[in-house]
């Protein structure tokens, strides 16, 4: 059996777990298709990033689990775990997979609410009078 290289990825409040095998470039993700998962073609392109980059789309057949999140922080966790995963793989292929940004970490995250305000920086209305 061929070795299973597994990553992680996280974006937001979307965490994507992935398993890399050899194979022939299907992806498959919470048991559905990638087309299936994600109907829309922006975010399919946006993961399969890291595998066009290298020219590697029909080489690997890549596994995921998804949870959290809304489908855009989803597709960038699972971006980022691809191109972790191909990293183990491949060592040299990291410089060119951060020039273009899909090695880094994404840290922002929603600002959390703050008492005696409607949202996290919002005021409620002033009036003098």
């Amino acid at each position: 059996m061929a070795e299973v290289i597994n990553a992680l990825g996280r974006r937001k409040a979307a965490v994507a777990r992935v398993y890399l095998t050899e194979g022939t470039g299907k992806i498959i993700i919470n048991k559905r298709e990638l087309a299936d998962y994600f109907p829309s073609e922006l975010v399919q392109f946006v993961v399969k990033q890291p595998l066009n980059l290298l020219g590697v789309v029909e080489k690997y057949d890549i596994k995921a689990n998804l949870c959290g999140g809304g489908y855009t922080g989803q597709s960038q966790a699972l971006r980022l775990a691809i191109a972790r995963a191909l990293v183990k793989i491949n060592e040299e292929d990291k410089k060119a997979l951060r020039a273009e940004g899909f090695i880094t970490r994404d840290s922002r995250v929603v600002e959390r609410k703050k008492p005696g305000r409607p949202k996290a920086r919002r005021r409620f209305q002033f009036s003098k009078r």
